[in-house]
């Protein structure tokens, strides 16, 4: 996790946040916003999770993880699809008729994962050392 943010742009800090991409991005600042602000949802959140440390997930097993309801995990299923993070996918299985779907992360959802809120929670064992001092618990 980089403390000095000016280390991504040559040693300086943009006066505009758009000046952080890359020349080439793959997406806008808005999208990347909007990647950070799904995941902020605690369900889309522990979904996410799921897909990212167990790997494909079918809905029925997301449901019976998560212990939601089927219309309100696909609701939280299309946000996190919309946004890029994670994706639908269909197969068909050996003696079944029809497909089988399931879901699985995008690497945009393991690294928003990854290098976002499972590494704040991470160096929040080391925030706490360096903060001990100063804060009132």
């Amino acid at each position: 996790m980089a403390t000095n943010h000016s280390e991504a742009v040559g040693g300086r800090v943009p006066e505009d946040p758009e000046d952080l991409l890359p020349e080439e991005s793959v997406l806008t600042l808005d999208e990347y916003l909007a990647m950070h602000a799904a995941v902020g949802h605690r369900t889309r959140y522990e979904i996410l999770y799921r897909l990212v440390h167990t790997g494909s997930m079918s809905p029925t097993e997301l449901e019976a993880a998560l212990d939601i309801d089927d219309s309100t995990l696909h609701y939280h299923l299309n946000k996190l699809v919309e946004v890029g993070l994670i994706e639908k996918r269909q197969r068909t299985e050996r003696g079944q008729d029809g497909l089988y779907s399931y879901y699985r992360a995008t690497i945009f959802g393991e690294v928003t994962l990854t290098e976002g809120v499972d590494e704040l929670i991470r160096g929040e064992r080391e925030f706490d050392e360096l903060y001990d001092s100063s804060t009132d618990r």
